[in-house]
């Protein structure tokens, strides 16, 4: 689990007119909540925010947040949520959870996959329908990633989010019966391609 250190300012002013002035001046507005943490609206560089993610695509964070506001306030918190610009794509607004040391969360944590299945090398199509999965435990047992092991996979066989193995103190919150990958045959595919059309 990747730490990353971002220094971030309290905003005193909220409000949609106020948002645009910031976003103009390369800020981000965002706000830092918690279960024991009233919500403190603040700032952040978009370029530092950018450095951070696109330097660890894909990987879970844990942000430790330095708050300035005359004095300084310092917090631990994962990106629960983030709203986009529905032209540009570019980040407009950001959430930032507080997170307790010996209270559980909840965390989507990407699927790592690995080796070559069987069915792949008889001809089927690997079909991959879920990329990340909801867990829960403690902070500090946050994994990056959780690897899926491809190889005994062959033509006609479903891994569900059932199938997952993960340590016991991770629990996963997703749908048991969910398709993750499924090793598929060509017929199969065009059958898809022409439903979809």
């Amino acid at each position: 689990m990747k730490q990353v250190s971002l220094t971030v300012t309290k905003r005193t002013k909220t409000g949609k007119e106020i948002a645009k002035k910031l976003r103009k001046n390369g800020l981000i507005p965002a706000i830092v909540y918690g279960s024991h943490t009233r919500p403190i609206p603040i700032v952040v560089r978009f370029n530092e925010l950018e450095k951070i993610l696109s330097r660890y695509k894909g990987e879970t964070l844990i942000f430790n947040l330095e708050i300035i506001n005359g004095e300084s306030i310092k917090k631990q918190a994962i990106l629960k949520d983030y709203q986009l610009h529905p032209v540009t794509d570019q980040i407009i607004h950001l959430d930032f959870f507080v997170i307790e040391e010996a209270e559980p969360i909840e965390i989507e944590v990407p699927l790592e996959f690995v080796g070559k299945p069987l069915g792949v090398s008889k001809g089927g199509i690997l079909e991959i329908l879920k990329h990340e999965v909801t867990i829960e435990c403690l902070p500090n047992q946050i994994p990056d990633k959780i690897t899926v092991e491809l190889s005994n996979l062959d033509i006609g066989d479903v891994l569900h989010v059932k199938d997952l193995k993960v340590p016991e103190n991770i629990k996963v919150k997703d749908n048991p019966e969910e398709t993750i990958v499924t090793i598929i045959t060509e017929k199969e595919e065009r059958e898809e391609e022409t439903l979809k059309e």
